[in-house]
């Protein structure tokens, strides 16, 4: 497993099929019902917080490492001798309750599981909740919970030797350290390298000493240190190489990012922006901050018109790849721009939340990967949180109304607003379910990762009351047309040649069968008719050097070349390219003719000019329309009867017009701009 890889391969559904890099952490159980849905969207917030931590709580336990391991120690470690930790996973059990469980097999005679009990991932995240509850409440309760928690990461952090500064990922239930754990994650062992979890610790490490600062200046000056080894071991690790540029697969690519990842180096600026912002200024974070937040900027690809559609990427060894967890660039982004006061960092974040969001939420959401098609469409709560993060960082930074209400659109996927039409978190014991599967199945189990970030959206909406107002009064989704993969194997008529390749490439996947079309070679789709122009965006794999031309009825010629490979994990790439031009209306049939070299297709991605996805509740109904069009475009929102305001906004999420109606409305959306219609 490479160090992109994460731990989720637990994703405990029957027969779900999980590819490598799946995050799924087991987990949900516990019936719920939603928050009482709002009436409209000028409604007041729930009465009651939507956070509750006491699921979070119930996955919390005591350890006590055995004394004198060489290399880790922690505040107070004589005094206080026991630490607290979460355990991994919580499998539902009968009558809504969990048994906690580690990661891994379980060995009865020595306790002990192939990974661990409890890992520094889960343990940074749940400080940083803790950290938020304790400064949005003033609850002195999660100020214990967070030094705790903290007091027990910074004992999985190395503090001598080679590896200082760096993080051992898994401890057993007795609080031995699993520097090794099966199955293999790399760097092994998990504290020789730079990693996802030394960039979760940055982060906790950072928003603890912000909030200790003033109330526990000790024990935040001895955060600060530990923040200060850990910024050691970025610099010799990883921004040694700052400055240098390399490629993948053709693109342009910062060699500097954690794990060569902006998700990673994503989650370590959210860190290091918290301790700037709490000052006194510390020179080596704000050294470490500009040269992580350049290199995670770099990484925002496309336009409204070209795949990824304006996301910033989150592996720099694949542009074929984008996915929900751990996407908080755009946040990282903003809170980096504020904190440096650097406008061009936040361009980036503006155009992948008002741009590539609108083009996520109409094709179904936060999906776990698009790898290029929609291949991994399991939706977890880490990629719902990341999501509502990005959008409402972004918002506060730009003052943005639109953005806002499409962090509560997304953000309705707790509350029934899904493809499973049931609520994923239930306020009244704080369980939020491990995830969503394609059909609608919900995996009911409810681990840490899964309840952290639950209770991260929960802390942002009720740090956000409008927002949430209107997030839990949306609870289902009534109407959805965005984009969506035509199987280049369901080809009505071809006389090509189908093969099925091995799905994970390395850094892409394929979604299905290949169809591979030689010189003179046909195929032909139906793909439903529109009332507007669909785009449509063939996905090819290309070779490095080799070039094919095809022409596309109605489309025009496309011509495909294989870059050279670069840093990604294989030799070549599997891209969508956008045709010359839309197919013409209510047209639902399209064809290709290869003529030269060979055409290797997985399949066509079709977006609609008019991309939609309508909400509703009880007396509540958001819906949202993205224009894809070569210039501006009229597009009728609202419904018969219902009394709307309906609001456009540019590319950059900027206030065009606002109208209000009853009934249905005509208005004219800027290319690559977003509508919305509230009632």
């Amino acid at each position: 497993m490479n160090t992109h890889a994460r731990r989720g391969a637990r994703w405990a559904v029957a027969g779900a099929a999980v590819i490598a890099l799946t995050v799924g952490l087991v987990s949900p159980a516990a019936a719920s019902t939603p928050a009482p849905a709002e009436a409209a969207a000028a409604a007041s917030a729930p009465s009651a917080p939507l956070t509750n931590l006491d699921h979070l709580d119930f996955l919390l336990d005591q350890a006590t490492p055995p004394a004198g391991v060489e290399g880790h120690t922690t505040y107070r470690l004589a005094e206080e001798p026991t630490l607290t930790f979460p355990w991994t996973y919580a499998d539902a059990r009968g009558g809504g309750t969990f048994e906690r469980v580690g990661g891994g097999p379980l060995d009865p005679e020595t306790g002990y599981w192939g990974q661990g009990a409890y890992n520094a991932d889960d343990i940074s995240r749940a400080a940083v909740v803790y950290l938020r509850h304790f400064e949005q409440t003033g609850d002195q309760a999660s100020a214990d919970k967070a030094y705790e928690l903290l007091r027990g990461l910074t004992y999985m952090q190395t503090v001598t030797g080679e590896n200082a500064g760096n993080v051992v990922l898994w401890m057993q239930p007795d609080g031995t350290l699993n520097p090794s754990a099966e199955p293999i994650e790399l760097p092994d062992p998990s504290d020789s390298g730079a990693s996802y979890w030394l960039a979760r610790t940055i982060w906790a490490l950072g928003e603890g000493y912000a909030a200790f600062a003033d109330v526990d200046p000790a024990f935040a000056e001895f955060l600060d240190e530990r923040l200060d080894l850990a910024i050691e071991a970025l610099d010799r690790q990883v921004l040694s190489r700052y400055g240098e540029w390399t490629e993948s697969d053709g693109l342009r690519v910062p060699a500097w990012l954690i794990v060569d990842g902006a998700d990673a180096s994503a989650e370590a600026v959210l860190g290091l922006a918290a301790r700037l912002a709490a000052g006194p200024d510390a020179p080596e974070a704000r050294d470490a901050l500009a040269k992580l937040a350049e290199g995670i900027a770099a990484m925002s690809v496309g336009d409204e018109g070209e795949w990824p559609y304006g996301a910033v990427l989150p592996w720099a060894q694949s542009r074929s790849m984008w996915h929900a967890w751990a996407s908080q660039m755009p946040a990282a982004l903003a809170a980096a721009s504020e904190v440096l006061d650097d406008p061009s960092l936040l361009e980036p974040a503006v155009t992948d939340t008002a741009v590539f969001t609108p083009t996520l939420l109409t094709a179904g959401g936060a999906d776990n990967g698009w790898f290029p098609s929609p291949t991994d469409r399991v939706q977890i709560a880490y990629g719902v949180d990341s999501r509502v993060q990005s959008l409402l960082a972004v918002a506060d930074a730009t003052a943005s109304a639109g953005l806002e209400t499409l962090a509560s659109v997304q953000a309705a996927w707790y509350f029934g607003a899904n493809r499973a039409g049931e609520p994923m978190y239930d306020p009244a014991t704080g369980v939020t379910y491990d995830g969503l599967q394609p059909d609608g199945t919900i995996n009911r189990n409810s681990g840490a990762e899964s309840a952290i970030h639950g209770l991260l959206t929960m802390l942002a909406l009720d740090a956000h009351p409008d927002v949430a107002a209107r997030a839990t009064a949306l609870t289902s989704v009534t109407a959805q047309d965005g984009l969506r993969m035509i199987e280049a194997e369901d080809a009505v008529a071809t006389d090509g040649t189908v093969t099925t390749p091995e799905s994970w490439t390395g850094e892409s996947s394929w979604s299905g069968d290949a169809l591979t079309l030689t010189p003179g070679q046909e195929a032909t789709w139906d793909i439903g008719t529109a009332d507007t122009r669909p785009w449509l965006e063939p996905v090819v794999w290309s070779d490095p050097g080799e070039t094919s031309r095809s022409t596309w009825r109605s489309g025009g010629q496309l011509k495909v070349s294989g870059p050279a490979q670069g840093i990604s994990p294989s030799p070549g790439v599997l891209l969508p390219y956008a045709l010359t031009a839309p197919l013409a209306a209510n047209r639902g049939e399209v064809a290709v003719k290869a003529l030269s070299g060979e055409l290797m297709l997985d399949g066509i991605l079709v977006r609609p000019w008019l991309s939609r996805l309508v909400l509703e509740g009880d007396g509540a109904r958001t819906e949202l329309v993205q224009s894809t069009a070569t210039g501006t475009q009229r597009a009728t929102l609202g419904a018969a009867g219902v009394a709307s305001t309906i609001r456009v906004f540019d590319q950059t999420g900027a206030l065009v017009r606002t109208t209000s109606v009853t009934g249905e409305a005509s208005v004219v959306v800027p290319r690559g701009g977003f509508a919305l219609a509230e009632g």
